[in-house]
């Protein structure tokens, strides 16, 4: 995964939130379940870091709006 952008982190009530799973099925559960509380810009797709276990996934929040705003 690249750098986290100073623009997704740069106000208070954004986050960048990095989950480590052990498969897609379950990184894309923990971000539904993210998305169910927080506006989110979600992933559409983990990554593999050679030599890892597991795959991981980056999704953004924004804590400060109502899902679905």
């Amino acid at each position: 995964m690249g750098p986290i952008n100073e623009a997704h982190v740069g106000q208070p009530g954004l986050a960048v939130v990095e989950i480590a799973a052990c498969d897609d099925q379950t990184a894309f559960a923990v971000q539904e379940l993210l998305a169910a509380q927080w506006a989110t810009a979600t992933a559409d797709r983990t990554t593999r870091d050679p030599g890892q276990p597991g795959v991981r996934l980056r999704c953004y929040l924004d804590v400060r709006q109502e899902p679905g705003a």
